[in-house]
């Protein structure tokens, strides 16, 4: 089974005063340590020192997934210079444009859906865990209580239907800004 960990709960500007951060979380699956939305932080000390408290530091990081191109879920992406980058159009390596499209499954235990509607580049991760299925969505669902109208949405429709999905698919959901939270 893999391990996931939210590194940073991620905010929105309208809870803390104009300040926005992607919740940032480690996935960890035999020889993967993967970054899941590195953020926006204030300033990268707070992720460094959260992977310290793992063991890890931005050079074990071998992997970074961008759920969404919106610069609030990927800023920080850069110091992860090792890390190969799993996003929409597929598997970048450096400079290297993807040459095969996004696979469907990126390991045993991590899955990989398209979930369109927040960003038409979305993906989220299905996860096994021993506490069972985990998504990380980026902004499928903002947060636990989500505004049910999401205002930057590209696709309404395509957003409710991704959400559906992932409720049928996970136990828990971690959003794109806050904890951890029981799937409906």
């Amino acid at each position: 089974m893999a391990k996931v960990k939210i590194l940073v709960e991620g905010y929105l500007s309208k809870d803390t005063g104009g300040h926005t951060c992607s919740t940032i979380s480690l996935v960890r699956d035999k020889d993967i340590n993967m970054i899941v939305d590195p953020g926006t932080t204030k300033n990268q000390e707070v992720i460094i020192n959260a992977l310290k408290q793992e063991g890890l530091m931005p050079i074990d990081i071998n992997w970074v997934c961008l759920t969404h191109s919106h610069i609030d879920h990927f800023r920080n992406i850069g110091m992860f210079k090792n890390a190969k980058t799993l996003e929409y159009y597929g598997i970048w390596d450096g400079d290297i444009d993807p040459e095969e499209e996004l696979p469907n499954e990126f390991s045993k235990n991590i899955k990989i859906v398209k979930t369109p509607g927040h960003d038409r580049t979305g993906i989220s991760l299905i996860i096994n865990t021993d506490m069972g299925k985990v998504a990380i969505v980026g902004d499928v669902f903002w947060q636990k209580n989500y505004p049910k109208k999401d205002i930057y949405a590209s696709n309404v429709r395509e957003l409710n239907k991704s959400r559906q999905k992932i409720i049928h698919l996970a136990d828990y959901i971690i959003p794109g800004h806050g904890d951890i939270y029981k799937s409906k």
